[in-house]
C-alpha cells in the first residue's frame, strides 16, 4: 500500500525563519506604504525565499497493513465441568475460531485458564490470563476480548472503568438463566477440639431457584452415629458434634440433590476438626521398690500436660508385722474412688512391678480388666515379680495380658533388639540408636519369659525372647515391658540408650495418639503434589483411591518408603479437600484453599463481567439463546448489538520503506525561483 505526504524539512532553526520572514514581510509593507512600485512581485518572491528556507518534502511511503488482534479467554475451571457448559464453551470456541477467521486482517488468540490450587491464585483467573495475553499484543493492535464463561470470575477489577483494558470485553455465559442448586455453606467451623468434648459447627443449606421448603441434613462426625436434622433453606444452623479422638475428626454434613440441580459436588461439606487432649490424666501404681521406679514418675511429672496420681505400696510383700493395711498410707488413699468409681476418668494406668496383694482385690482388677476393653490403656512394667505365683498375671487382670509368664526368668547380658514387627510399627521404628544390625545401647540383664504371639512382639531381649509386646484388647491397648531394667539406660550404663523416647512413645501409643498408630493413612502437600502415606504393619499396602473436589477420582499406587510406610504421589490439580480410602481407612487432606471459592456458588451470572463489558463497551450474551457473530468495527462506532459482538477495526500499519523529495531540489523549482528574483530585479532596475 502506497501513502503520500508533504512534509518539512527547514534548512535553518526555525526561529531563524521566523527573523527573516518577519523582516521580510516588514520590508514588503513599509514599501507598500510608500507606494513603491512591484509590492505584489516582492510578496511573490518572498513567499518563494521562506519556501525554500522552509524545504517542504513530499514523502511517499510503502505500509504493511498489520492485522487486528483479538483474545479468547476460555473457563476450564471446576464450576465449567458439567456436561452441559463443558459442550456449549467447546462450541463457543469452535464457533469463535471461524467467524473470526472470516474477518479480514484479524487474528485470534486463546487462553485457557483453570482453578487455581493455593489461596493466592484460588479461583477462576480470568483476568489475570487476559493481562497475560495482553503483555504480547502491542495496544495499537487490540481489536478486543472475548470470555466464554459460567460468569464466576474472581479476579475482576473492583473499578469496571479502571480496569485498563484498551478495547471492548465481551462476555459470553456458558450456563442457564433458571439453573438451580443447592449447597452447604461451612460459616464457622473450630480446627481444634478437646478429645471427649463437643465442638459447634455452624452452617447453612444455600438454595437457588429451590421450593425453599425444610430439607433433611445428615452429619457424619467419625464412627459415631449420624445426625439427621431438618433445616430451613438459607438459615444458619448450629449442631454440636463429638470429638471421640485425637487427631483428624472428619466431620461430614451431606443434604439431599435439587431435582435437576447443576452440580452435585457442593452438596456436601467436610471440616476436619482435629483433636486435642486438655490433660492427660495418668494412674501409677507402684509395687516393690526398685532403682527405676523413679523414672515413670519423672517422665510422667516432667510432662506438663500429664496430670499424674502415683498410688505406692509402702511395705513390701514379705513384710508381715501385722499393721493393719489402712494404717499403712500417710493419708487415707482413696482406692475405691480410684479404681472403681473414676477409673474410667484416666487415660492411662501404669502397673510398676506390681504384685498381687489386698490392697487391690480381685474385684479392682477385674475392673480394670473392663476398663480396658472398652477403650481404656494399660502399662505392665514387669520385674521377677510376673512370673511368681503372686503377679498380675493371676489376677482378673490375665483377660487381657498377652504375653503370660512361662514362670521362669531369663538373666544374662543383652542388648534389646527390634523385631522384624518392630522395625515397622511407629513405637520402635527408628529408635535413636536402632539403625544397623546391632543397636548401638546398652545392655541389660534380666526378663521375664513369657508366651507373646510373634505379631504383638516389637522388641526382642535374651535369646530371642519377647521384651517389649504392644497388644489390642478389646477397643483399649495394652504395653507389657517385660525387664525391670531399663533404668540402665536412664543411668548411662554401657552407653545408655533412648529409655525416656521409648517410653514417652509407648505412653502415647496407649493413649491412642495420631502420629503414632501403626495403621494410619494421610495426606500432605508437598510443592504441586498430594503425598500420600499409609502406615500399616502388613508387607503390602493397597492402593488408595482419591476423591478430588470436583468428584473425580484417581487411584494411587503405593510404595514402600520404609519398614511400615508406604507412599504414593498425586499430582495436584485442584484446590480443596482430598478425600481418601484404601478401603478399610478413610483420611482427608487438603490441598490448596480448602474452602475452595470454585465451590461456592456455581449458578452461572451476567453480574460480575457486565460492568467490565459496559465501561468497555462490550456486551453480554448467553449462549443458551445463540452464538453472537463476530463483526469488524471503526472506532466510535457502538461494539456491541442484538446477535453480534464487535471487534474493533484498529487500521494499524507497519511503514517498510519512506522515499523523500524535496520540492525546491528539483530544477523546476529553482528555474521559478530564479525568475522571480530576476523580474524583481528587472522592476527595480526601470
Amino acid at each position: 500500500m502506497m501513502s503520500w505526504s508533504i512534509s518539512l524539512a527547514p534548512a535553518l532553526p526555525w526561529m531563524v525563519i521566523a527573523v527573516l520572514a518577519a523582516a521580510g514581510v516588514l520590508l514588503v509593507v513599509l514599501l507598500g506604504l510608500a507606494r513603491a512600485r512591484g509590492s505584489l512581485l516582492r510578496a511573490l518572491v518572498l513567499l518563494l525565499l521562506l519556501a525554500a528556507l522552509v524545504n517542504p518534502v513530499i514523502r511517499n511511503e510503502t505500509r504493511e497493513e498489520l492485522s487486528d488482534i483479538a483474545v479468547a479467554v476460555i473457563d476450564r475451571s471446576l464450576s465449567q465441568q458439567s456436561d452441559e457448559r463443558r459442550a456449549r464453551t467447546d462450541a463457543a470456541a469452535e464457533a469463535l475460531r471461524q467467524s473470526v477467521a472470516g474477518l479480514p486482517g484479524t487474528e485470534l488468540r486463546v487462553v485457557e485458564v483453570t482453578s487455581g490450587i493455593s489461596a493466592e491464585d484460588d479461583g477462576t483467573r480470568a483476568f489475570a490470563g487476559l493481562n497475560q495475553a495482553l503483555a504480547d499484543i502491542p495496544p495499537e493492535r487490540f481489536a478486543g476480548a472475548i470470555m466464554i464463561t459460567d460468569g464466576q470470575i474472581h479476579d475482576a477489577p473492583e473499578e469496571a472503568a479502571r480496569s485498563g483494558i484498551g478495547g471492548p470485553v465481551h462476555g459470553l455465559i456458558s450456563g442457564s438463566r433458571s439453573e438451580s442448586d443447592r449447597r452447604i455453606v461451612l460459616e464457622k467451623a473450630p480446627r481444634f477440639g478437646m478429645v471427649g468434648q463437643e465442638q459447634t459447627v455452624t452452617f447453612r443449606v444455600e438454595e437457588t431457584n429451590g421450593p425453599g421448603t425444610p430439607v433433611s441434613i445428615t452429619v457424619v462426625a467419625g464412627g459415631a452415629e449420624p445426625i439427621v436434622a431438618d433445616v430451613t433453606p438459607n438459615q444458619s444452623v448450629s449442631l454440636s458434634v463429638p470429638m471421640s479422638h485425637g487427631g483428624q475428626n472428619i466431620i461430614e454434613i451431606a443434604v439431599p440433590p435439587l431435582a435437576g440441580e447443576i452440580s452435585l459436588q457442593n452438596n456436601r461439606a467436610v471440616t476436619v476438626i482435629e483433636g486435642v487432649r486438655d490433660r492427660l490424666r495418668v494412674l501409677l501404681v507402684s509395687g516393690e521398690p526398685h532403682p527405676g521406679e523413679r523414672a515413670w514418675r519423672n517422665l510422667l511429672k516432667a510432662d506438663p500436660s500429664v496430670d499424674l496420681v502415683h498410688f505406692t505400696i509402702l511395705r513390701p510383700p514379705e513384710k508381715q508385722d501385722g499393721t493393719p493395711t489402712r494404717e499403712l498410707a500417710l493419708i487415707a488413699f482413696p482406692t475405691r474412688e480410684l479404681f472403681v468409681d473414676k477409673l474410667d476418668q484416666f487415660d492411662l494406668v501404669i502397673f510398676d512391678r506390681y504384685r498381687r496383694q489386698t490392697v487391690l482385690p480381685a474385684a479392682y482388677m477385674a475392673n480394670i480388666a473392663r476398663y480396658v476393653a472398652e477403650g481404656g490403656a494399660v502399662l505392665i512394667a514387669s520385674g521377677p515379680d510376673l512370673a511368681d505365683e503372686d503377679g498380675l498375671y493371676y489376677t482378673p487382670l490375665s483377660d487381657v495380658i498377652a504375653a503370660a509368664p512361662t514362670g521362669k526368668v531369663a538373666e544374662g547380658p543383652f542388648k534389646p533388639k527390634l523385631t522384624e514387627q518392630g522395625r515397622k510399627h511407629p513405637v520402635t521404628r527408628e529408635l535413636p540408636g536402632s539403625s544397623g544390625e546391632e543397636p548401638s545401647w546398652g545392655r541389660w540383664f534380666r526378663l521375664v519369659d513369657t508366651d507373646a504371639k510373634p505379631e504383638e512382639t516389637v522388641m526382642s531381649g535374651l535369646d530371642a525372647r519377647p521384651l517389649l509386646v504392644l497388644s489390642r484388647q478389646g477397643d483399649g491397648r495394652v504395653a507389657q515391658l517385660l525387664s525391670d531394667q531399663g533404668w540402665l539406660w536412664a543411668r548411662g550404663y554401657d552407653g545408655g540408650g533412648p529409655q525416656t523416647e521409648l517410653l514417652r512413645r509407648m505412653a502415647h501409643w496407649l493413649m491412642k495418639e495420631p502420629d503414632l498408630e501403626e495403621e494410619a493413612l494421610g495426606g500432605r502437600q508437598a510443592g504441586k503434589d498430594l503425598v500420600i502415606e499409609r502406615r500399616t504393619m502388613a508387607d503390602t499396602a493397597e492402593p488408595v483411591v482419591v476423591t478430588l473436589p470436583s468428584g473425580r477420582t484417581e487411584t494411587v499406587k503405593l510404595r514402600e518408603a520404609s519398614p511400615g510406610r508406604f507412599q504414593g504421589v498425586l499430582p495436584v490439580t485442584e484446590a480443596g479437600l482430598y478425600r481418601l480410602s484404601d478401603g478399610k481407612l478413610i483420611a482427608v487432606a487438603a490441598a490448596g484453599s480448602a474452602d475452595a471459592r470454585e465451590m461456592s456458588s456455581l449458578i452461572a451470572t451476567a453480574a460480575v463481567l457486565a460492568p467490565i463489558a459496559a465501561a468497555t463497551g462490550g456486551g453480554m450474551h448467553w449462549l443458551q439463546d445463540a452464538m453472537p457473530r463476530a463483526v469488524k468495527v471503526d472506532p466510535g462506532r457502538p461494539m456491541t448489538g442484538a446477535g453480534w459482538i464487535g471487534l474493533r477495526a484498529n487500521h494499524a500499519y507497519r511503514v517498510t520503506a519512506v522515499a523523500d523529495t524535496p520540492i525546491f531540489a528539483t530544477l523546476l523549482s529553482l528555474a521559478v525561483l530564479l525568475l522571480g528574483l530576476g523580474a524583481l530585479w528587472y522592476r527595480e532596475g526601470r
